[in-house]
């Protein structure tokens, strides 16, 4: 492994040399607790260490280890390397040693090891100097040597072959303080033979290895069609020399050629294949411009094509969906597109993929999801034993999906596939984190574990390996990873078995139950975006409901909304379990898209104003629909004062082509006032924007027509009840004279 694997802390190894004088055996040093033995010679700080807050000093970066695993042959280890001071003084009398524990004799020792430090101080030797001074900021390099075996205390004394646990300490002298450890790190050690002692002889009954070997990345994809448009342009790197999918594709090479072969199956993302198919043709990234990785990804997928013909290929969910959070939001059409990945590797890779295959995200389902991949068609699993805990051996199991369907379940090796993805305190969610240097690797304790399953245990059962999803390895630990697989098959070891006979042989008599881990549950996508998620597919399903196709040779509505189904996969994907924030980005590029969609079919608004000569004149609407196919929409009038709309008989829109329409309204005011009109689908979703359009009108409605003749009718019966009460006062004062006055005029009254 030719990369720096940077330390946060120091980790001493051995080396040879004059033992330092008048060290005492413990060296003085202060308690720390080690680092977990889940990476490769690389240390996190010391005040990260459990029950420790003392200031980090000193980092340890390792650039060799050899062997990984001891041989025949093999009479020491040398690890080279260099120390660098990081604290804020300087450092004297820096010494080093390697401590090692008994060997772990069982399968739970062994488990235990992984999960946090154990026993090392079994054999101690004496610390070696390093180092006279290391002044602030200054580093030195060194290479480190201890024999395995060997008298007193100048090596290991290993003299028997097994798994070892190692302790790499180193001791200093810090100004203004007194020596102590400085860092510690556990890690283990698998030894198959001893230097002058017992040699593991193969069994007679070798394990039987399977490896999966995946490849895929977190969604990229904006959109397809004669330019693709990716959200950063990343892959791109991880396509070309050097990049992370470029190490795992030569990897997946080196995995095929020798005795590993048989056993290898690769497992790929649909999703990865079509980005890089869409790179390789050229493409834009958001907001930057045109791509740089053209080239880098049609080399890549035409090595990856040429490897997988006639070779064992099986597809990832489509997206890397979270099959289970899909489950529960009772999304199972979203799940059944995550399963239709094959087809996308057929186009691709031109090769077919195991059929009626599902490997989960981290290998863990739920009843619920397995009923559900059952009725889809799903014949078998690849899951993580975690997920069927408390069943015993290694084998395929069955599993009962209900309705009397039976699905096989092919188990990964729990201990090495959590050794590889390392400790959970360093783990990062799903997903890749870059750059690399961030991340502890796994792989020497992934090789100690494997070594125990196939050389201890040597029992013939199943080994299923599979490294992390989206393994960051620096790729000479992937390379030293598959050199050991391959190093052990050869030696009879292990026999390769491929995944095939695994999955397609007759369902196995041994049942189990599925056991979902909390850990993951706590990880899925969140029920808030998966809700959102669904209302969007339900908008979307609506929407495609309310399209049709004019003629064979048109664009099917099916084709026209694939890419936004794809788009809210991408926004379910395991890749973001553990980041709602990824999830929330990718589910608002979907519902922009979809947005972008309902705005092909518009409410053409006019120049000036519509002119309404009567009451009950209809008001002209022009509908445009950009789309290649045809839509049937709905005409809504909001509610606007002094206007009655009738309901319009929904309208069929050709493609790409516009239509206008008169909705009947009876207007009950005059003047110049707006009328707000918009459109949707017969189920209500809404297209485009809503349209204003001036209207004035000079006419007088029914109703208010009525008024006036009522008003007018009340005005003439008014007045003549007026003048029949004037003609009825005057008759009635005429009355009143005498008959005998005649011809006299009244006097007139005082008050007149």
């Amino acid at each position: 492994m030719k990369r720096l694997l940077s330390a946060l802390a120091a980790a001493g190894i051995l080396l040879t040399g004059t033992p330092a004088v008048a060290t005492p055996a413990d060296g003085g040093r202060i308690p720390v607790r080690p680092a977990p033995a889940t990476q490769v010679w690389a240390t996190r700080p010391v005040s990260s260490q459990p029950g420790n807050t003392a200031q980090q000093l000193l980092r340890l970066d390792i650039e060799e280890l050899s062997p990984r695993v001891v041989t025949a042959g093999a009479e020491s280890v040398t690890v080279t390397g260099k120390i660098v001071n990081v604290g804020d003084r300087d450092i004297y009398d820096i010494e080093l040693r390697l401590e090692r524990g008994k060997a772990l004799t069982d399968e739970e020792d062994v488990r235990q090891a992984l999960r946090e430090p154990t026993g090392a101080e079994d054999v101690q030797p004496w610390f070696t100097r390093v180092a006279d001074d290391l002044r602030m900021g200054q580093s030195k390099p060194f290479s480190l040597t201890v024999p395995l075996n060997g008298p007193g205390t100048t090596s290991l004394r290993i003299d028997q072959p097994g798994v070892y646990p190692v302790l790499a300490n180193i001791n200093g002298r810090p100004d203004y303080g007194d020596r102590a450890r400085l860092a510690a790190l556990s890690t283990l050690l698998p030894v198959l033979a001893a230097p002058g002692g017992a040699v593991t002889g193969t069994p007679a009954n070798p394990a039987r290895i399977t490896l999966l070997w995946p490849l895929a990345d977190r969604p990229r994809m904006v959109s397809g069609g004669l330019e693709p448009v990716l959200a950063d342009d990343e892959l791109a790197g991880s396509l070309a020399l050097g990049g992370r999918l470029y190490g795992l594709l030569k990897a997946y090479e080196s995995a095929l050629d020798g005795p590993l072969g048989p056993a290898v199956c690769l497992a790929v993302d649909p999703d990865l294949l079509r980005t890089v198919q869409a790179m390789s043709k050229g493409y834009q990234v958001r907001g930057q411009g045109a791509g740089k990785g053209r080239n880098e990804a049609a080399l890549w997928l035409a090595q990856l094509r040429l490897l997988a013909g006639g070779r064992c290929v099986m597809a990832l969910p489509d997206a890397g969906a979270d099959l289970v959070a899909l489950s529960r939001a009772r999304l199972t059409d979203l799940s059944a597109l995550a399963g239709k990945g094959g087809d996308v590797v057929r186009e691709v890779l031109e090769v077919q993929a195991l059929p009626g295959l599902a490997w989960p995200e981290d290998g863990v389902v739920d009843q619920q999801t397995l009923a559900d991949l059952g009725a889809q068609g799903v014949k078998s699993l690849v899951l993580d034993q975690s997920s069927v805990a408390g069943t015993p051996g290694a084998g395929p199991v069955r599993l009962d999906a209900g309705q009397g369907k039976a699905v096989t379940a092919v188990r990964i090796d729990g201990m090495v596939s959590d050794a590889l993805r390392g400790a959970a305190v360093a783990r990062p969610v799903a997903g890749i984190t870059t750059p690399t240097e961030t991340r502890p690797v796994s792989v020497q304790n992934a090789l100690a574990a494997l070594a125990y399953r196939v050389a201890f245990q040597g029992n013939g059962q199943n080994v299923v390996l599979s490294p992390p999803r989206r393994w960051n390895a620096p790729t000479g630990e992937v390379n030293t990873f598959l050199q050991v697989t391959k190093s052990l098959v050869q030696a009879g070891f292990a026999t390769p078995v491929g995944l095939q006979p695994l999955v397609e042989g007759p369902v196995p008599e041994q049942a189990a139950a599925l056991s979902y881990p909390v850990e993951s549950g706590a990880q899925e996508v969140p029920p808030a975006v998966t809700a959102d998620v669904a209302g969007s597919w339900v908008e979307l399903q609506e929407l495609l409901g309310a399209m049709s196709q004019p003629d064979a040779a048109s664009t099917q509505p099916g084709n026209l909304v694939a890419p936004l189904r794809l788009s809210l996969l991408r926004s379910v994907s395991g890749a973001w379990r553990g980041n709602e924030e990824g999830a929330r980005i990718a589910l608002d590029t979907a519902r922009e898209q979809i947005a972008a969609v309902r705005g092909q079919v518009t409410v053409t608004e006019p120049n000036s104003a519509i002119l309404l000569a009567s009451g009950d004149s209809p008001i002209p609407v022009t509908i445009r629909n950009r789309l290649d196919v045809r839509i049937t929409v709905r005409v809504v009038v909001e509610d606007t004062p002094g206007i009655l709309a009738q309901q319009l008989q929904d309208q069929v829109l050709p493609a790409r082509g516009d239509r206008q329409v008169t909705v009947p309204v009876e207007v009950l005011r005059s003047g110049r006032f707006p009328v707000y009109i918009r459109l949707t689908t017969p189920d209500g979703v809404e297209l485009g924007e809503r349209a204003r359009l001036e209207v004035s009108s000079s006419a007088y409605g029914t109703i208010t027509l009525v008024i006036t003749v009522l008003a007018g009718a009340l005005l003439v019966l008014l007045s003549a009840r007026r003048i029949y009460r004037r003609a009825r006062a005057s008759r009635d004062a005429a009355a009143a004279v005498p008959n005998d006055a005649s011809g006299v005029t009244p006097e007139k009254s005082s008050t007149s």
